[in-house]
């Protein structure tokens, strides 16, 4: 039986991200996946520029499009556009970062498996077409639909939105003049939810997402998006949905020498439904605690949860409040939203200048004390994390 300090399943952002940071500090770390590489993933494909300044490396290789430019309407009615004083995002596509961050993993040493049958994932164990491999550490990092965060009983049920996504070409209507640089988002098109238009380098990405009951509805939610802005629904290419897990309070997240992380946690946002923030820190967060039990520092992984407590539940918090409240006071919310002081603060979120909403000050933190209360009134689920254990 082969043995390694760390093996990571699933070569997501997550799971690479983690992997490569665990490598370039001297573990023997085993990466596995199921699928082979470079593969699709759905996915709007942006990368915020806070989370992008989490990794040790430049994304410049696989950028396609860079946001500077915002576009907000509520439910295909009133609207604002804001222009950043500098990117906010970065654009791509998961078949391309996957595999980038999955190349780096490897350029670190990391033995890399991919295109592997993966069963029975133990905290100190985990069979690889056949073949039983040890591991003083074990991360589940395979993504929603993945089974080794289930078998090392981490993460716990999880909340699950809905998604549904399509690609169209520039050209005619798909003007990149138009839709070049911009992010345009309609919110609350979709019950909890919204819909958008991302761009690419040569095309742009169209979704709607929200309440996973939404899903036998999402491709009539799709077909308005595209109609209401000018653009051939019949044109949709490489349409595919996908399911958004969001953690509950609950949820456990690590036990002993056994980690989830990423999307295997239930780390997304539920407003945004973005994870790749959340990827790349619990990536950072996990790695580091990894390398404390390693060097015999600590006895076991807790303290990453504790960790992601501090730095990611914040979010997790504010983003369930941002959702009930668009949700059951969408024209109050938006009005909050439009404020020129609001759209500051989305900016040093996006830019990484904040750390949470809650971080706020002076005018800044008025405008977000009047969407929590508009998120209190609701009825904000988003409370019960505030005293949870990680």
């Amino acid at each position: 039986m082969g043995a390694f300090d760390v093996a990571v399943v699933g070569a997501g952002p997550a799971g690479s991200t983690a992997a490569f940071r665990l490598a370039s500090a001297g573990a023997r770390v085993l990466l596995v996946d199921r699928a082979a590489f470079p593969r699709d993933k759905p996915c709007g494909g942006g990368v915020t520029l806070r989370a992008a300044r989490l990794l040790p490396f430049s994304l410049e290789p696989v950028v396609e499009d860079r946001i500077e430019r915002m576009e907000v309407r509520l439910a295909y009615r009133s609207s604002f556009a804001r222009t950043a004083r500098e990117p906010l995002a970065l654009m791509t596509q998961r078949r391309r970062l996957d595999h980038f961050l999955l190349q780096q993993a490897e350029r670190a040493g990391v033995d890399v498996r991919t295109d592997v049958t993966v069963r029975d994932v133990h905290a100190d164990a985990l069979t690889v077409d056949g073949e039983e491999i040890g591991a003083r550490i074990v991360l589940a990092a395979d993504g929603c639909n993945g089974k080794a965060a289930r078998s090392l009983q981490l993460a716990g049920d999880v909340v699950h939105g809905v998604a549904l996504e399509a690609n169209l070409p520039y050209g005619g209507a798909v003007s990149r003049h138009r839709f070049g640089r911009t992010m345009v988002l309609e919110i609350a098109a979709v019950p909890g939810g919204y819909a958008w238009i991302f761009p690419k380098g040569d095309h742009v990405n169209v979704g709607v997402g929200g309440h996973e009951s939404e899903g036998p509805r999402l491709r009539a939610h799709l077909r308005r998006l595209c109609e209401e802005h000018g653009l051939e629904p019949e044109g949709l290419t490489e349409t595919r949905g996908y399911r958004l897990p969001m953690r509950r309070p609950d949820g456990t997240l690590a036990r002993g020498t056994a980690a989830a992380i990423g999307d295997a946690a239930g780390l997304v946002d539920p407003f945004s439904g973005d994870g790749m923030y959340e990827a790349f820190l619990s990536a950072k967060l996990a790695a580091e605690a990894s390398l404390q039990v390693l060097a015999g520092r600590a006895a076991g992984l807790e303290p990453y949860a504790a960790e992601v407590a501090r730095r990611i539940t914040p979010l997790t918090a504010a983003g369930w409040g941002a959702k009930v409240a668009f949700d059951r006071f969408p024209r109050t919310t938006f009005a909050i939203a439009r404020l020129p002081v609001t759209f500051s603060v989305v900016e040093r979120l996006l830019r990484g200048e904040l750390s949470h909403p809650g971080a706020a000050r002076g005018l800044e933190k008025g405008a977000i004390r009047l969407i929590y209360a508009v998120a209190a009134r609701a009825g904000d689920p988003g409370r019960a994390f505030h005293a949870a254990p990680a």
